[in-house]
């Protein structure tokens, strides 16, 4: 199965928590707390992908975490906020690194 590393941003509790994916530009998801926001990340990238597609795009390969830490714009958020591993809805997609 592959897996898309998600950028979680956690401003603290008068904020919503934001889950962003680098491979996937636009999509990105929120909740009002950790959990929340996590649960509803697949969905967020589900309905992307759904997006992508119906435009006649190709969903991007999902990069491993070390090719991402090895792009400088994204590893200073990798160093700042926390990271997770998003498994992709099952869709015909090129697999990373699990």
């Amino acid at each position: 199965m592959t897996h898309y590393v998600a950028i979680i941003e956690d401003a603290g509790p008068d904020f919503a928590v934001g889950v962003w994916f680098p491979d996937l530009p636009g999509c990105f998801s929120a909740g009002d707390t950790l959990d929340e926001a996590l649960t509803n990340a697949p969905e967020a990238m589900a309905l992307w992908f759904e997006d992508i597609e119906a435009e006649g795009r190709t969903v991007p390969r999902a990069r491993t975490p070390s090719e991402l830490k090895a792009d400088p714009e994204i590893a200073a958020d990798m160093a700042k906020y926390a990271i997770a591993l998003i498994p992709a809805p099952d869709l015909a997609l090129q697999p990373a690194a699990e």
